[in-house]
């Protein structure tokens, strides 16, 4: 008899024992961040997308978001875009000859600067370096004109939406400088001298 409740004792401690460890069931419909089942698709829309639909011009600009972060395009871009490098709607109040009397944020020094080394190309194909870096030559020059490589704006700068987010932003940036919500110090991390530059044009 006494044998016959220390096997039940066991039986009903080793059951508990397994059902505290055994992995919690994930039920379909807490999946990733749908929060509906997964055959549910018609109900799995994210949030509606909201850009702003402030005016060029109106003054309004958007924090950046860590220091030397390409800033949010604060106004609608509606009838701007596509662009292209003969047709780019930005330059014609954020090149920096403009941009001041537009009111609007100058395009950096660090656009006008080419960072491509030229090279040669032969009959056969194969390149031909017109730099040598292991010579301390410099690749890196100033020029009068928005760099070839910087024409289409929306690769890096995009509108900001203020839609729900599906996961909290909590990042907390630490800026290097007191002034780094505001500027670029990127072409200053990246040359340390312009005018030295320019005259090895």
């Amino acid at each position: 008899m006494k044998l016959g409740k220390l096997a039940l004792a066991i039986t009903v401690a080793t059951t508990i024992l397994f059902a505290a460890s055994a992995p919690k069931t994930v039920t379909e419909d807490s999946l990733g961040l749908r929060k509906v089942d997964i055959y549910s698709e018609d109900k799995a829309a994210p949030d509606e997308t909201k850009y702003g639909t402030s005016q060029p011009m109106s003054g309004y600009k958007i924090e950046r978001a860590y220091q030397n972060a390409p800033p949010m395009i604060p106004h609608d871009v509606e009838g701007l875009l596509e662009i292209t490098p003969d047709n780019n709607a930005c330059v014609g109040c954020h090149d920096a000859a403009v941009a001041e009397s537009m009111g609007a944020t100058a395009i950096p020094k660090s656009h006008y600067i080419n960072f491509r080394p030229k090279n040669t190309v032969q009959e056969d194909g194969s390149f031909v370096k017109e730099v040598d870096n292991m010579k301390n030559e410099i690749s890196i020059k100033p020029i009068d004109t928005l760099s070839n490589a910087r024409f289409n704006c929306t690769a890096c700068h995009a509108p900001q939406s203020t839609g729900g987010l599906a996961v909290e932003n909590t990042f907390k940036s630490n800026f290097t400088r007191k002034d780094g919500k505001s500027h670029s110090t990127w072409n200053e991390v990246m040359t340390d001298d312009l005018d030295t530059l320019k005259n090895k044009k």
